[in-house]
This record gives structure tokens, C-alpha cells and sequence, in this order.
């Protein structure tokens, strides 16, 4: 009779939020908007922008003509006094003004802010850098000229050194990327945290939604207040779960579909070796062995234990935080005060995003470790740590804390929920809430 209450409130909130019409659009859109906020700003970088034209007053005579004209920048070269150069700018329609006195090569700080950039409008950083990178590959140049050193034989000296990283296991010798750990982890942290943060505050919601509505009263009469916390709890995790499988078969079908269309397969071991073979131009051997060891080091990650990972952790971190969420919800009479709990649980979430990036530089320092084992921050720090350092007795500890975790939160959870799901109009304290742990 238990189970079976629960599961009637599990389906209610399932049926309820997948039949809305925003959870299908966003269930068909999701992935199509993810990749959008990714390309769309990669995008309009590259198309926005008027194109910049620079008059050039150069002194020393070290720069003319040597400036490079790119897609966005064109320099004009002039000469006239500088005084009139800034005077007419305005009306000349050009976008700056670029001064180069004469310069002493030989002086290490001959060029250090005595080169001037004028302009009506403030410059990008694009176009300062651009301009610097320019200037300082031409002096570079003229350097090298002045002590006997050619461009060619500069070339020739410039060596490109690219490391393969292999770890060392029980099992032998595996390649490993560093790079495709990273994005791995990042991805994976990222996409939990969302998960979390979205359908959390979902279920905090939805108990303060039927508590404002005195729906809560009816439904109390026919279930017991943990039941009905269980079965939000859960219904509204099968609904995140739906969410994200559809999410996962869409990406799985586009790029199946892309790999189709672009004939990916080329890029298989077989593929590779067979062009390999066929090859005779040395550049063209070393680009095809680096794809080829890219491939191999992608082939070595642990596809299984991260699916498995990622699956525990999304999972047991939204239960665990849907859980503190749900006795802020019955604590709560709106979401103005519901902030005053709200805060300390999502520290610790918003914590873990604040840590990535240092758990990336070392995933196996002490912040890292301890990150991935404390349970509000181990769901997102845990996932960006598992491609680095595999199975491991790290992981099962994690896992083990975070399920005891999960149990404990639910109990107090549960001792929060049953008192204040009928209290209405006080606004309760910390202090209050102690109380309730123990009636």
C-alpha cells in the first residue's frame, strides 16, 4: 500500500509535466538550442564588425607598406604632420590615427609606448593586438636582419614539440588526451549542475505551488506527507531523465547523420593506416599522424565508467538536492522567503562551478579530492575528475557518501516537510526548524 501511493504520486507528476506543451518544445529544441549557443556567438564574432581603416604616419620609416591588410583592418599609409593627421580625423572618415616616431632598434625600450593609436571612438582589443602582433613580427624581423640571423634560417630553428601522454595501470600501457578528458569532464560537470539547479528548484516549486493552493490539505487526507514528498521527489526525476535521454538519442542521431554525410569512417584506424601507406609528402604524413594519434587517445577513453558515472551522479545529486529543496518548499509560504534557505544549499552547487576550473588544472590535488568526496559538490567535481583518474576506490567512496548522504537528507527532509506543509502565514527561523527535526 506503501509503494503503491507513491507510485500514483510519481505518475501524477510525471503525466503532468511531460504533457506540457514547454517540456515537449524544450524537449525537441534543447540539444538545437545548445549547439546554437555555442556556434551562434563563434558566429557573429567572426561577421559582426565594420571593416577599420588605419592612417599610418610612420617616422621611421621601418613600417611602410609592411602592415598587414586583413579582413577587418586596412592600413592607409599618409604623410603629413601629426597635429593635422588628429585634426582632420573627424571628417576624413578614417577610424584612427597610428603614430610611429622614429625608433632606435638597438634600444630594448625604444618601442615601449612611444608608438601612439588615435581614434574618435574607443578601439577593440582585436584591433590594438593585431596592430602590436604586426609591428612587433616586423621589429623581430629587422633585429634578426641587423645581427645576421635569416627568416629562413629562424624557421629552420623553431622546433614544434607535441607530447603523447600515456598512463601507466595495472593493465599495461594506455594513450590518454588530456584535452579530451578536459572537455569530457567540463561537459559532464556543467550539464548536472543545470540538471540539478533546473529540476531542483522544480520540486521546491510544486510543494509551494499546493501549499499555496491548499491542495496540499486535500492530498494529506489520502497520503502521508513523506510519501507525497517521495513521489515529487521521483516523478519529477523520471521526468529529467526523460528529458535527457531524448536529448541524448537527438545528439546521437545528428551525429550519426553528420557522420554519414560527411563520411567520417575515414578517420577509423583502418582508414588512416591505409592513406597512410599511400602517402609520399612528408607534411602530409605528419598531419595524418597526428589525426591518427588524436583518434587513438580518443579510443582510450572509458566510455562505460563514464556513462555509469554520469548516470549515479545525475541521479543521486538531483535526489539528494530535490530532497533539501522539498523541506525549503513546505518551510516556505513564496519564493521571496524561501531565499533564506535557498542560499545555504546552493552555495555548495554553485560552489563546484566556481572550482572547475582549478579541479581541470590538477584533478588530483587536495581541493580536487576533497571536492569529489564531499556529497553537495561531489556530483559535479566527481564527473570532471573520472576521466583522469578511472575506476578507482576514490569513486566508490564518493558514491558511498552521496547515497548515505541522500538518506540522510530525506529523513530531514522528511521531518521538515511533515510539520511545515500545513503551516501557513509565520515565517519561520533556523532555530524553529531545529525544533521540527525532533517532534
Amino acid at each position: 500500500m506503501f509503494m503503491q501511493k507513491i507510485w500514483l504520486i510519481i505518475q501524477r507528476e510525471y503525466w503532468t509535466r511531460v504533457r506540457k506543451p514547454s517540456f515537449i518544445i524544450m524537449s525537441i529544441l534543447g540539444p538545437v538550442l545548445l549547439a546554437l549557443l555555442m556556434v551562434v556567438p563563434i558566429w557573429l564574432a567572426s561577421r559582426s564588425g565594420d571593416e577599420k581603416v588605419i592612417q599610418v604616419i610612420d617616422e621611421s620609416g621601418y613600417f611602410a607598406y609592411k602592415l598587414p591588410t586583413l579582413e577587418k583592418l586596412r592600413f592607409i599609409y599618409v604623410q603629413m604632420p601629426l597635429a593635422q593627421a588628429k585634426n582632420e580625423l573627424k571628417k576624413s572618415g578614417y577610424d584612427g590615427v597610428l603614430h610611429i616616431p622614429a625608433l632606435d632598434l638597438k634600444q630594448a625600450e625604444a618601442t615601449n609606448k612611444s608608438i601612439e593609436l588615435y581614434a574618435e571612438k574607443n578601439l577593440s582589443v582585436f584591433t590594438k593586438k593585431v596592430i602590436e602582433k604586426a609591428m612587433e613580427k616586423e621589429i623581430e624581423g629587422m633585429k634578426l636582419q641587423q645581427i645576421g640571423v635569416s627568416e629562413q634560417t629562424l624557421a629552420a630553428i623553431r622546433t614544434k614539440v607535441s607530447i603523447q601522454t600515456i598512463n601507466l595501470s595495472e593493465e599495461g600501457e594506455k594513450a590518454s588526451s588530456s584535452e579530451a578528458f578536459t572537455a569530457i569532464g567540463y561537459f559532464s560537470g556543467i550539464l548536472i549542475y543545470i540538471f540539478i539547479f533546473l529540476y531542483g528548484v522544480q520540486v521546491m516549486r510544486g510543494v509551494l505551488e499546493e501549499k499555496t493552493n491548499r491542495i496540499i490539505e486535500v492530498l494529506i487526507s489520502s497520503v502521508k506527507p513523506f510519501e507525497l514528498m517521495m513521489g515529487k521527489i521521483l516523478g519529477i526525476a523520471a521526468v529529467a531523465l526523460t528529458q535527457f535521454v531524448i536529448w541524448t538519442t537527438f545528439s546521437l542521431g545528428a551525429s550519426t547523420l553528420v557522420s554519414a554525410i560527411y563520411k567520417l569512417d575515414r578517420f577509423s584506424d583502418t582508414k588512416i593506416t591505409d592513406t597512410l601507406s599511400t602517402m609520399k609528402d612528408a607534411g602530409q604524413i605528419q598531419q595524418s599522424l597526428e589525426l591518427f594519434q588524436i583518434m587513438q587517445q580518443l579510443n582510450a577513453i572509458n566510455i562505460p565508467l563514464i556513462l555509469v558515472c554520469f548516470v549515479f551522479y545525475f541521479l543521486m545529486g538531483y535526489l539528494l538536492y530535490a530532497a533539501l529543496y522539498a523541506a525549503v518548499g513546505a518551510a516556505s509560504d513564496s519564493e521571496t522567503d524561501s531565499q533564506q534557505f535557498m542560499l545555504p544549499i546552493s552555495i555548495p552547487l554553485v560552489g563546484s562551478i566556481v572550482m572547475l576550473s582549478a579541479v581541470i588544472t590538477d584533478p588530483n590535488s587536495q581541493l580536487a579530492f576533497w571536492a569529489s568526496i564531499f556529497p553537495l559538490t561531489s556530483p559535479v567535481i566527481m564527473m570532471v575528475r573520472v576521466p583522469f583518474i578511472g575506476f578507482s576506490w576514490e569513486i566508490l567512496l564518493s558514491m558511498a557518501l552521496l547515497i548515505g548522504s541522500f538518506v540522510g537528507a530525506v529523513w530531514v527532509a522528511a521531518r521538515i516537510y511533515r510539520v511545515g506543509i500545513l503551516m501557513y502565514g509565520k515565517k519561520v527561523t533556523y532555530k524553529e526548524l531545529r525544533k521540527w527535526l525532533f517532534y
